[in-house]
């Protein structure tokens, strides 16, 4: 991972003086990272280190802004309900999902995102869910905008059929039941069961 201060090469250039506010103004460090079959950033918090924010590099302007966001509501709820005192909260509950949408709204007009991403989006921010990729209509819409040499013959996990057989990471799958954010899949050679990020981009036979 490379520890990143500017992000004017990776978000649509009208979000970039507010995401860098968002960087400089809170207390996370910001890495981007390698990519990754099975999520496109993610949120940590270890005790005694600095909260940590990761995207993956290879993602579109448009998909980039939306997982830093994301990422970022997770470090905005960590802050207001961190103490001990506190019960523990859904990663992806009603505080993230107020959170989430807050922090979209400066950036949710046609000068950052063209229509048919941003019609999608306005729908997906009313109750985001935890992976933009369980909301056909805006991975769809996002997918567009991608490097198309990066997801040949590729799809979505959640966008399978139950009792489809695909292949990720040069093992053979049965397409099970959806489990929250993962989708609970059969290794056909082993017969074990595992549970897959439900974004993850696999190929089906």
């Amino acid at each position: 991972m490379t520890k990143r201060v500017s992000l004017e090469s990776y978000v649509p250039q009208p979000a970039y003086a507010y995401c860098e506010y968002l960087l400089q103004n809170n207390k996370f460090d910001f890495f981007l990272s390698r990519p990754r079959r099975t999520r496109l950033g993610d949120f940590t918090i270890k005790p005694g280190i600095t909260p940590r924010i990761t995207v993956n590099i290879n993602l579109n302007p448009y998909n980039f802004l939306i997982t830093y966001l994301h990422e970022i509501a997770h470090f905005v709820v960590y802050q207001k309900y961190k103490s001990p005192l506190r019960r523990r909260l859904a990663p992806h509950g009603k505080e993230w999902k107020k959170e989430f949408n807050t922090l979209l709204q400066p950036v949710m007009n046609e000068e950052v995102f063209p229509l048919e991403i941003l019609k999608p989006l306005m729908i997906y921010a009313l109750n985001p869910k935890a992976s933009t990729g369980a909301d056909q209509l805006l991975y769809n819409a996002l997918k567009k905008y991608d490097d198309p040499t990066l997801s040949i013959n590729k799809t979505a996990l959640i966008h399978l059929n139950e009792g489809v057989d695909f292949v990720f990471q040069n093992r053979l799958f049965v397409r099970g039941s959806v489990r929250r954010t993962r989708v609970l899949c059969t290794d056909k050679v082993s017969q074990r069961r595992y549970t897959i990020p439900a974004h993850a981009l696999v190929e089906a036979c």
